[in-house]
């Protein structure tokens, strides 16, 4: 088995019970726990995405049957998938904490239920950056994990570049475990990552620079994890004084946010970080006196209060460059209702003090020769993350606060690595492009409200603005537009509203089918409140209607 995003998820999920006649799998930019790690929740927070992809399921769940496939009996066959069609969020949000729902499809719960060699891809312009970590030191089976500079994309067709030969490192894998050859697979070290270097933000990078490293065990014995103390406005080896720092981010911080995962669409890559240095406490370190490179996973311990019983912490580990500019490298949430356990989450103490760890996304960056790292916390981040129930001011102690660092010295076998195959790409079927799409992205600020709208508007497939398109084998023309908005006041956590709307079509000769939907969600102090709509149409004809309502209580966010 292999595949990507929910492939992954089925391959590893099938493997965990173990049908004999499943000898390997490939999962492709995956995860291995569906709650910590995936588009709903991230440190017990909830995403944005949780809505969006939720929303674009919704259009994707009510496209009928091809008539040349099911003949004549596809209207009803359409007319009953609709009747039964639920909508997602409301489902995924009445699971606000680790528990069964969560757990039925995430491996993590038992590793060593895998039986059959798993070869793991991943990108780190990819949501799913830590899974291929706890995967790499929790199997017991055959394996290996590859992490490149991608975004959730195969590997042969992926950007940031550079792209490899997947297809054929997938043929030697399955040649290995199906036809029993001894393809060298095995010989090689299991974990092989893309070492980025540093570069300007970029609302879309077309290549990262870069060197690929590799490392026989993981954890590694090459990483060692270095201490820095978050100071007054330093990072240091040694810690200052305690100080207590108040936080209190507007809740329009996040600026620069990007997308939760980037799909290589213009735009959707984190930008220059200072957009959201008013709204953080920043830590920066002195010039690096020579390039540091990184790989694993950095954490944060932070020490802290907060005047309300529910908050959360944004933290992102930033590369600053001597020009000014700030590259994201890696982030982390925390709701701090989660601080100790994501299945039995428990409020704040207002004004009680807390440790709590941060795990920032899995990463492998070397950090230049005069740069600085900079540590960012904020307790808002729209529109990434949906906002605490008030708004809350939150103490950092400084001193007692601090940045693990994996830091991993270079190896002499790095300059002794085979390369990667170039990619070879499979000549597409044909399309005909019969209109042309757009897609826009922009943030707008009120300058009299001081409200922050995100807009992204994508006419033709959910990923690069294609417009019309006809897929000329089988004569079957598509459409699908959609139209998001987010939107959020400076000072009130339940101004936030979020809207999408939709298109999709399809056409061939007289038949012609149209979906369009919408979907919005607001909150309150106590709840969530989502509603949508969604319509179908054959041809001219209004066939279906379906409404949703849902006011869900906020129990852990």
């Amino acid at each position: 088995m292999m595949g990507k995003s929910w492939g992954a998820f089925n391959s590893l999920q099938v493997a965990a019970r173990r049908p004999p006649e499943l000898k390997a799998i490939i999962a492709v930019m995956g995860t291995d726990d569906r709650f910590e790690e995936d588009v709903h929740y991230s440190g017990g927070c909830l995403l944005s995405d949780n809505l969006s992809w939720g929303a674009i399921m919704q259009v994707f769940n009510a496209r009928p049957p091809d008539p040349e496939i099911v003949g004549p009996r596809w209207r009803d066959m359409w007319l009953q998938r609709l009747e039964a069609e639920r909508f997602w969020p409301e489902i995924w949000l009445q699971h606000q904490k680790r528990d069964a729902y969560w757990k039925h499809g995430s491996v993590c719960t038992d590793y060593a239920a895998i039986a059959c060699p798993v070869w793991v891809w991943g990108g780190w312009a990819d949501g799913y950056r830590d899974s291929p970590f706890r995967l790499a030191s929790q199997l017991q089976v055959p394996h290996k994990i590859t992490m490149g500079p991608w975004a959730h994309l195969y590997p042969h067709q992926a950007v940031p570049g550079p792209a490899v030969g997947f297809l054929q490192e997938a043929l030697r894998w399955w040649d290995q475990f199906l036809k029993l050859r001894d393809t060298g697979v095995l010989s090689e070290p299991p974990y092989r990552f893309y070492m980025v270097e540093n570069a300007r933000p970029d609302p879309r990078h077309a290549d990262r620079r870069g060197r690929w490293v590799a490392e026989r065990k993981w954890p590694s014995p090459n990483v060692r994890m270095q201490s820095l103390a978050l100071n007054p406005d330093r990072l240091d080896l040694h810690a200052t004084p305690e100080r207590a720092l108040s936080l209190a981010s507007p809740q329009t911080t996040g600026l620069a946010a990007g997308e939760w995962s980037s799909f290589g669409i213009v735009g959707d890559l984190p930008g220059d970080q200072r957009l959201d240095s008013f709204g953080s406490l920043e830590f920066r370190s002195d010039p690096l006196p020579a390039p540091l490179e990184v790989v694993g996973n950095a954490e944060v311990i932070l020490d802290l209060a907060a005047d309300r019983p529910d908050a959360f912490v944004a933290v992102r580990l930033i590369d600053a460059a001597p020009d000014g500019s700030a590259a994201l490298v890696a982030r982390g949430f925390l709701n701090l209702r989660h601080r100790d356990s994501r299945e039995d989450p428990t409020s704040l103490i207002p004004g009680e003090r807390y440790q709590v760890r941060v795990r920032l996304n899995g990463m492998a960056y070397s950090f230049a020769q005069g740069n600085r790292l900079m540590l960012a916390i904020s307790n808002a981040y729209w529109p990434l993350v949906w906002p605490s129930p008030e708004p809350v001011v939150l103490t950092v102690f400084s001193g007692a606060s601090r940045l693990l660092l994996p830091v991993r010295e270079p190896q002499p076998a790095d300059a002794e690595l085979a390369p990667l195959p170039e990619p070879i790409v499979p000549p597409p079927s044909s399309v005909t492009r019969l209109g042309n799409g757009r897609a826009e992205r922009a943030v707008t600020i009120d300058q009299v409200s001081g409200s922050v709208s995100h807009r992204i508007l994508i006419d033709g497939d959910v990923f690069g603005g294609y417009g019309r398109l006809r897929l000329d084998d089988i004569g079957l023309e598509m459409r699908h537009e959609y139209e998001r908005t987010q939107t959020i006041g400076p000072d009130d956590s339940n101004s936030a509203s979020y809207s999408m709307t939709q298109c999709y079509e399809l056409r061939r000769g007289a038949w012609k089918i149209t979906l369009r939907a919408r979907t919005d969600m607001t909150s309150t102090a106590r709840s969530f409140e989502l509603s949508a709509w969604l319509e179908a149409h054959d041809g001219e004809t209004l066939v279906r209607r379906k409404e949703w309502k849902a006011s869900l209580p906020r129990e852990t966010l």
